[in-house]
């Protein structure tokens, strides 16, 4: 049985080289998936899932990491991935979820639903860095995903927006801790005001720095979040761990940034 010739997709193709490759070995509809706000240690976890359509249509103005746009050409490109796409869909999993199931098992179970949820049904997936297991087609996890394949550039444009766009909301209802600016990544500021004020609900007590301010770092992970949160159970403050920003516990530890977490945890220009 002879078995087809192997398909060599070079990185100076471009960003559509990899979905155009499995497309022309059948696989018409390539979905991408990707997420926004792993390392941030406030506000929800967001995934996305998006398929571009074939040909001219699917190249999209602009389109790259989201990481690597500045906020306004963020939006230009959402707004051209809502209007071309196939299909997408956007899940959004609340802080005390990754609380209660962990960031990874929350990560993926987002990305799966997210690609359950799309209209158009996949052939094919790609996924930014790892895979995404439970899936009923084949899939690649591709290194630096958002960078190599339009489809998943599309999804982390999705899914960085989308939560950005909550970030401003929850300022507006804790403006004391400054979400709008850092989006709930560790800065310099978030964590003076984290010293200053405590965590609020929308903190993930999971993580070593928030934990630790908090005085929960020896809990066990199904009870780091207090219950009742500024009611029944009073927070006490401790000095938070040094050098463990946006991690969550049972992570390995990552040095803390000198810039927005958002530049110096995923990478990019804010």
């Amino acid at each position: 049985m002879l078995t087809p010739p192997r398909t060599v997709v070079r990185r100076e193709g471009g960003l559509y080289a990899l979905e155009r490759a499995l497309q022309r070995r059948g696989f018409r509809h390539v979905a991408g998936a990707d997420e926004a706000g792993r390392g941030a240690c406030a506000g929800p976890l967001v995934a996305a899932a998006a398929i571009l359509p074939e040909g001219r249509r699917g190249e999209i103005a602009e389109l790259a990491d989201s990481k690597l746009l500045t906020p306004a050409a963020r939006e230009r490109v959402y707004q051209a991935v809502c209007e071309r796409a196939l299909a997408y869909a956007v899940v959004v999993v609340p802080a005390v979820e990754v609380d209660t199931r962990g960031l990874h098992v929350s990560n993926l179970a987002a990305m799966r639903r997210a690609l359950a949820s799309l209209a158009t049904r996949p052939e094919y997936v790609l996924t930014d860095g790892f895979g995404v297991d439970g899936l009923d087609v084949p899939g690649l996890a591709v290194w630096k995903g958002d960078q190599v394949a339009a489809c998943v550039a599309a999804a982390s444009v999705l899914a960085k927006v989308t939560r950005d766009r909550l970030m401003v909301e929850l300022d507006g209802r804790f403006p004391e801790y400054g979400f709008a600016e850092h989006k709930g990544y560790v800065t310099a500021e978030h964590t003076s005001a984290l010293r200053a004020h405590g965590p609020c609900p929308e903190h993930r007590f999971s993580y070593a720095n928030v934990a630790a301010i908090s005085g929960r770092q020896g809990r066990p992970p199904r009870a780091r979040r207090p219950v009742g949160i500024g009611g029944r159970e009073p927070i006490q403050h401790a000095e938070p761990v040094e050098g463990t920003v946006g991690v969550a516990l049972g992570e390995p530890a990552r040095p803390s940034a000198p810039v927005g977490e958002d530049v110096g945890m995923e990478g990019g220009v804010r």
